[in-house]
């Protein structure tokens, strides 16, 4: 799994210089993925109506509820792979 997460920390730094700006869809996509990676399932309560980004956040998470970490770390990756294309 070391090479695994090395990749994945690699794909996480390169989100931060994508030559696109993902769409909002991608965005939330990419943000569940990392929750689901590095926190497991979504915790807490869901955020309030007037909420709408951290609402969003938090719905995109728990989609990805029981999901497991190796997984989603691979889904990221090619993910942000397919981003840098």
């Amino acid at each position: 799994m070391a090479g695994l997460e090395q990749r994945f920390k690699a794909a996480v730094a390169d989100s931060k210089t994508l030559p696109e700006r993902p769409d909002n869809a991608t965005l939330l996509r990419l943000y569940a993925l990392y929750k689901q990676a590095t926190e497991g399932d979504a915790t807490g309560k869901r955020p309030g109506l007037t909420d709408f980004v951290g609402r969003a956040k938090w719905d995109a998470w728990s989609g990805e509820a029981g999901k497991p970490s190796k997984d989603a770390m691979h889904e990221y990756i090619e993910l942000v792979d397919s981003l840098r294309d």
